[in-house]
């Protein structure tokens, strides 16, 4: 059976690919900090199950450390010319996109199909993990497909992965971070704790009552948080299972799918998200800060309302 560690072990040896790539790049002036940054991450990946909770604290530590002391540097040692991109895309044109729309058919393709198939009594694939590890095999194709279709050196999707990481710097461990923070929070009992203050305010008499407090609330902590997942099991532990599911028996299903959408629309109007909201900004180059925010919060308020429509018309359907 193919199980998560597989997916692990890739995503160390990428990081520590990167790591290698940015200590040999001299034109980087903090190559030294770079390179411990991504080879403590690559690490985690590989032996941090080995290292034990005190092992892995003092990694974390470190990580933070390393990044809290300045920002890390960036190299031009593979960085191309505008010419050479303008000459590039118009050579391939729009052949360019089949690698990236390859990932969700595999994904889907994994996540449907593949997940049914058994080797003798033994599934193929974890069931449980089947969406991360087609994922995985999702980027492995489609690095394979690009080689195919453009002819590239086979150094060259460390080299652009590891450019472009460290243009993103530490803001891509963020969704991590913070979802591993929401996991800490509940087993703090944070979601017990948000759910008496909010009744305490707000009575939650009524399912449109309950609905409206557990979006408009997955939204706020998630602004709050900068990431749904973080959010996810506080407000669904202090509000959507005593309320929706258990005093007003909602489907469980509908309720956290839907109350997972809420949160996203938090997501697209808070700075806290910077590796969706402010990474984009540098990346580009734009002027305004919170550009990619202001044209983002147009979308996400009504769509916030309509989660709420949604969860209100589809979690009660079998109770009438």
């Amino acid at each position: 059976m193919i199980k998560l560690d597989v997916v692990y072990n890739l995503a160390g040896l990428v990081f520590a690919a990167y790591a290698l790539l940015s200590a040999r790049d001299a034109t980087n002036p903090r190559r030294g900090r770079n390179a411990l940054f991504w080879g403590l991450l690559a690490a985690s990946f590989l032996v941090g199950d080995r290292l034990g909770d005190i092992g892995n604290g003092v990694l974390a530590m470190v990580l933070a450390v390393t990044a809290g002391v300045g920002q890390l540097g960036r190299g031009t040692a593979w960085e191309s010319t505008l010419a050479d991109r303008q000459a590039s895309a118009y050579r391939f044109g729009n052949r360019l996109f089949l690698p990236a729309l390859a990932i969700p058919v595999v994904v889907l393709f994994g996540t449907l199909v593949v997940k049914t198939w058994r080797l003798g009594d033994v599934p193929l694939l974890d069931p449980k993990q089947a969406t991360l590890i087609s994922l995985a095999a999702a980027a492995l194709l489609a690095v394979g497909l690009a080689f195919v279709l453009f002819r590239q050196p086979l150094i060259t999707p460390l080299q652009e992965g590891a450019r472009l990481i460290d243009m993103v710097g530490w803001a891509a461990l963020l969704p991590q971070m913070l979802a591993a923070l929401g996991a800490l929070f509940a087993l703090a009992g944070v979601g017990r704790v948000v759910g008496d203050l909010i009744t305490t305010w707000i009575p939650i008499d009524s399912r449109l009552a309950a609905v409206v407090v557990y979006c408009l609330g997955m939204a706020m902590f998630t602004i709050v948080m900068g990431n749904a997942f973080a959010a996810f099991p506080v407000m669904t532990a202090g509000v959507a299972l005593p309320f929706l599911v258990h005093k007003f028996g909602a489907d469980p299903a509908v309720v956290c799918a839907i109350g997972m959408l809420s949160g996203f629309c938090g997501t697209l109007m808070t700075p806290l998200a910077a590796n969706f909201n402010i990474v984009p900004t540098a990346l580009l180059e734009l002027k305004d800060r919170f550009a990619v925010i202001r044209a983002q919060v147009p979308t996400a308020l009504p769509l916030l309302l309509i989660n709420m429509v949604l969860m209100y018309v589809f979690a009660f359907r079998s109770h009438g």
